[in-house]
């Protein structure tokens, strides 16, 4: 008589199929702007201050004010926006070992009691309720059968070989996820420098303006006095005094929504640094400048840009993700095979699982194969190619706009930049007038009256140039933030170093 094949045998065709991974392999972004990147700079990037090479990730020191330094650093340290990406960098780490234990047996301590009717078999002289069980089914029916138990202490174990790759593609996924967050980590450091440093830039920019407002108050409330005087010796009509008296009170009533201002930019920052509103009240009350940008801005180039900047490598990550999903859900077409393994002391009797001489194993392969599942698997396949469509949408459309985003930023930077030079020339030519019209009223050639005019005028060109020099500092700003500047974590290379809260490897914050 011919043996059976053995079910090891039976097998071979499925583990040969070992190293399958199904479903499209991810081959990188799809290219987007290529001429953008092959021309290697800037359109609008002509501006002299602006110089090619890779930009400088602490940009913030570039601007030379320690206040304005300590404020991104201790925001980046406690704001509950880094806390947020941070958790969720945590998460992803934790859905990627998941993906990798998944590909590994699972072994659990276990009490089993089996009892099986086993038809069509007769297992006479075991003992106990089989015994009678098959006795009691021949003599009915004349087809025998049996009724097993089985007692075992020791522990289970199950295993499903990845044939078809779907866990190696959920691990691919899961990686390019965890690389993803780690991606948004950055574009939130990126977003939370540019934050406060435009919050402080508008703080110092108000009061700024309050003082200016001071004292433009104080040129119009001495104008007045001397206009009354001359009134009153009948030199100057009561219109003029009224004229006067209406630029003064516009004049103090705009310092009111000012000091509002003030009060807006400190509640600002003290919750970008993850303090309650007030806390920097104290901190920052005494008025300061705005502070200039360095003399030169280094902006790379487009290629850097992309290859760089936060939101676009996020997206990437994205892509590279929903490309995964495809293999996974693919897999789901093929036929899987799992095995069940129990292992320990025991045996027919419950007694045995006390006796060292009853060490037992049972391995039981099951194969399953939802082929007719009226299009579940093949929708599920096609809503992944979907969402792979639209991330790599997605990507191209984020290139687009940080492209634009740098392109516009420049160009702002470049003429406000121009702009502020002109205003400077303009407030070194009223002073000028200043000092030759005060020489004038010494020498008696001119009189007080005429100096508070010019010395007005100089402060009006002196307001122009702090909201110039503002703006400036702004567009510089949004220039470091186009680039996708101000972040400071690397990368992951392995998919889940570097993973803050990993008791692998300590978490550090840029």
């Amino acid at each position: 008589m011919r043996n059976a094949p053995s079910p090891a045998l039976a097998l071979l065709p499925l583990a040969l199929l070992g190293a399958c991974t199904v479903g499209p392999d991810y081959h990188g972004p799809p290219a987007t702007a290529a001429d953008a990147v092959q021309r290697g700079s800037f359109v609008r990037a002509g501006d002299p201050a602006l110089r090619p090479g890779p930009g400088v990730a602490r940009w913030w020191e570039g601007l030379g004010d320690a206040t304005l330094t300590a404020l991104v650093d201790d925001a980046l340290a406690h704001s509950p926006t880094i806390d947020a990406a941070e958790a969720r960098i945590r998460e992803a780490g934790a859905r990627l070992r998941t993906q990798r234990a998944n590909q590994l047996p699972s072994i659990s301590p276990s009490a089993t009691y089996l009892h099986a009717r086993l038809p069509g078999t007769a297992l006479g002289g075991s003992g106990g309720s089989g015994g009678n069980d098959a006795g009691d089914a021949g003599s009915s029916g004349g087809s025998s059968s049996s009724a097993v138990d089985f007692y075992n202490l020791g522990g289970t174990a199950s295993w499903e070989p990845d044939f078809f790759g779907a866990r190696r593609r959920g691990v691919e996924g899961a990686r390019a996820t965890v690389e993803e967050r780690f991606a948004d980590l950055a574009d939130a450091q990126v977003s939370l420098s540019a934050q406060v440093a435009q919050a402080y830039v508008g703080l110092r920019d108000v009061q700024e303006r309050v003082r200016l407002n001071a004292e433009s108050s104080r040129l119009q409330q001495r104008q007045l006095e001397l206009t009354r005087q001359r009134y009153a010796a009948g030199a100057a009509s009561q219109l003029q005094v009224e004229r006067l008296q209406n630029q003064l009170e516009s004049t103090d009533a705009q310092r009111i929504p000012l000091g509002a201002q003030v009060a807006q930019y400190l509640d600002q920052l003290a919750v970008l640094t993850g303090r309650t509103p007030g806390a920097l009240d104290q901190t920052l009350t005494a008025a300061g400048t705005v502070p200039l940008p360095p003399a030169e801005v280094p902006i790379g180039d487009p290629a850097a840009l992309i290859a760089h900047r936060p939101d676009i490598r996020s997206a990437e990550r994205a892509l590279a993700a929903s490309t995964a999903q495809i293999g996974v859900n693919t897999a789901k077409l093929f036929p899987s095979l799992s095995f069940l393994g129990i292992f320990g002391l025991g045996g027919t009797n419950i007694g045995d699982v006390v006796d060292p001489d009853k060490l037992t194993a049972l391995v039981a392969p099951m194969l399953s194969w939802s082929f007719l599942d009226f299009g579940r698997t093949r929708a599920a396949i096609d809503q992944s190619k979907a969402q792979r469509d639209l991330a790599a949408a997605q990507y191209r459309e984020r290139v687009l706009e940080a492209l634009q985003d740098a392109e516009t930023s420049l160009s702002r930077f470049g003429n406000i930049r121009l702009q502020y030079a002109q205003l400077l020339r303009a407030e070194q030519s009223a002073a000028r007038a200043a000092t030759l019209n005060g020489q004038r009223v010494a020498a008696g050639t001119s009189n007080v009256i005429d100096q508070l005019d010019v010395e007005r005028q100089r402060l009006s060109a002196a307001i122009a140039v702090a909201q110039a020099r503002a703006q400036l500092t702004d567009s510089y700003i949004a220039v470091q933030k186009s680039l996708g500047l101000g972040w400071s974590e690397p990368p992951p290379a392995d998919g889940e170093r570097s993973v803050p809260g990993d008791a692998s490897e300590p978490a550090g914050r840029g």
